[in-house]
This record gives structure tokens, C-alpha cells and sequence, in this order.
């Protein structure tokens, strides 16, 4: 007990804090139950349907566990770039994020199985302009993962050059092809909102990852181990790319599919995107790690078969 009791006062010393007055407030603390720990009653009064359709519930609530989910990549993303840890550890993190995304794609089942066909189809429209692809943490996973030039189209890259802003560079985004007529240069109002929301937020991130996001640090951490873990490294690295870039977006696709080309006619999206282009991953062409990937891999990216 003497031992413990001088680790706790060497640890608030080392905070600045008074070790005396810490422990004389620790005699007012009450025993915390469950569901104050996980703030039970607040998490279940956030759903807030806008129509009397049952499945609505169901429709809040996944995209609320989406949410979660993307919370914790983005927590082990941020100690993947912003921490210096052993190759074990920064392979064991890459693993984790491996297992959230199946959950992510494992999770679509409560979506595509679990709702009335004709009921989304009428809430669905009280949604506009909503979308899923206003997902902000999605942004911030794709920033902290890889450089941003490697989220610009292919057929835009030539436009890039080393006077090109970062501000410039985000008008070039494979996402702007959701909302952004490049013909007409008008932007829908999904995007258009989303952008006011979050675009300098957006910004801030990607210049504090540019030197620091996921595609980075793994090269750097490469030069210093030997063949096995390398290996080790890049299957963990390929693993994620694949999950998170193919066959999690391909799970999406098709529950989209249900609910939007189904029954003989093809819905909008409500964010007005060509979804069914703009989901496909093979559309997308999202690839984190590219030097990871073969050449042909490349070329057969998110294919069907």
C-alpha cells in the first residue's frame, strides 16, 4: 500500500499537482455506476426521428454506431501519427483499426435486413439534403491516413504543382464528384453546407498531418526493421486499405442498392449524389498505401467480380 500510495503522490507532484489536497478530495468521491460511466440515459435520448415510421429509429441509431466506430479508428489513428511507439504496438493499432471496419461492414446487415423497404423510401425523403457523405470524421480518417494529394482524381493530379494551395488542392478532392459540377462550377447543397461547416477544419488537419499522416510514418518506420517486420508492417497496412477502401464501401454499395434500385426504378440519393458511381470503390479509386499494391492490383482496384 506504501508503495502505491507513493507512485500516486510522484505522479501528481510530476502534474503539479498538491498530492495532500488530491487525496483529501478523493473522501467526497461516490462509487460511479454503469450507466453514469457510459452515460446511458443522455445516449438514449439522441435520437430524434422526423417522421412516425418506426424504422427511422433504426436508421438514426446505425448511423450513430457508424459514428462511434469512426471514433475509435480516429483514436488509434491518433496515436499512429502523433505518437512514437514500438513497430509491435503500431502493428497491433493497425489490427484494431482491421477489426473496427468489420464491424462497420458486418454492421450493414442491421440496414440492409432490417428495415421496411417501403417505410425508408417515404422517410428518407424528410432527409434532404442530409447525407452520409457529410461525415466529418470520415474526412479527418482520410487526412490522418495518407497524403492529400493521393485524394485527388487521377485525371486532376495534373493540375497539381508545388505552387498549388492546399486550398486549391481541396477543390480537386475525389469527394467534390459528389456535389461539385465542375461544368457549370455550381456545388449542390449538401456539399455546400457541409464545406461551411467543416472545410477550415478540414484544412487545419490536413496541414498538421503533412508531415506526420499514416502513409508517412509507416515509410520512415520501415528504413528500420528488418524483412520480417516489414512484412509484418505492410500486410497490417494492406489489410486496412482493403477493408476500409474496398470492402467495407462495397458492403455500403450494395445496401444501397436494396433500398435505391430495387424493384424496378432507380432512386436519388438524398444528398443528390450519383450514388451508385459515386459509392462504387473501383469510382472512388481511395488507396491509402499505393506503394503497397502491385500494379495490377491498382488496375483492379474494387472491381467486381
Amino acid at each position: 500500500m506504501e508503495n502505491i500510495l507513493q507512485e500516486i503522490k510522484d505522479k501528481l507532484i510530476a502534474n503539479g499537482q498538491d498530492p495532500e489536497n488530491y487525496l483529501r478530495g478523493l473522501k467526497h468521491n461516490r462509487a460511479i455506476n454503469y450507466w453514469e460511466y457510459v452515460m446511458v440515459d443522455t445516449l438514449l435520448t439522441l435520437q430524434n426521428p422526423r417522421t412516425d415510421f418506426k424504422d427511422e429509429t433504426i436508421f438514426i441509431v446505425y448511423h450513430q454506431i457508424t459514428e462511434l466506430v469512426l471514433k475509435l479508428i480516429r483514436h488509434e489513428l491518433e496515436q499512429l501519427c502523433l505518437s512514437n511507439m514500438e513497430p509491435a504496438l503500431f502493428i497491433e493499432k493497425l489490427y484494431r483499426m482491421v477489426r473496427y471496419t468489420d464491424l462497420l461492414s458486418s454492421s450493414f446487415s442491421i440496414m440492409n435486413q432490417g428495415m421496411s423497404y417501403e417505410d425508408y423510401n417515404q422517410f428518407r425523403l424528410s432527409l434532404s439534403p442530409a447525407s452520409g457523405f457529410q461525415s466529418a470524421q470520415f474526412r479527418f480518417i482520410e487526412l490522418m491516413c495518407t497524403d492529400i494529394d493521393l485524394l485527388i482524381p487521377a485525371y486532376l493530379r495534373n493540375r497539381v504543382t508545388p505552387e498549388t494551395s492546399l486550398e486549391e488542392k481541396f477543390s480537386m478532392l475525389y469527394w467534390q464528384e459528389a456535389g461539385f459540377n465542375r461544368e457549370t462550377n455550381k456545388k449542390n447543397k449538401t456539399l455546400s453546407d457541409f464545406e461551411l461547416k467543416y472545410l477550415p477544419l478540414f484544412i487545419q488537419s490536413a496541414n498538421q498531418m503533412k508531415s506526420c499522416n499514416l502513409n508517412t510514418r509507416y515509410k520512415i518506420m520501415l528504413e528500420n526493421l528488418d524483412q520480417d517486420k516489414q512484412n509484418d508492417l505492410k500486410n497490417a497496412l494492406r489489410a486496412f486499405d482493403k477493408k476500409y477502401n474496398v470492402d467495407w464501401p462495397m458492403v455500403h454499395l450494395e445496401t444501397a442498392r436494396t433500398y435505391l434500385k430495387s424493384k424496378g426504378e432507380t432512386k436519388t440519393a438524398t444528398g443528390g449524389s450519383h450514388w451508385e458511381k459515386y459509392l462504387h470503390p473501383a469510382f472512388q479509386r481511395r488507396i491509402y498505401f499505393p506503394d503497397l499494391w502491385s500494379e495490377t492490383e491498382l488496375e483492379n482496384w474494387g472491381v467486381e467480380k
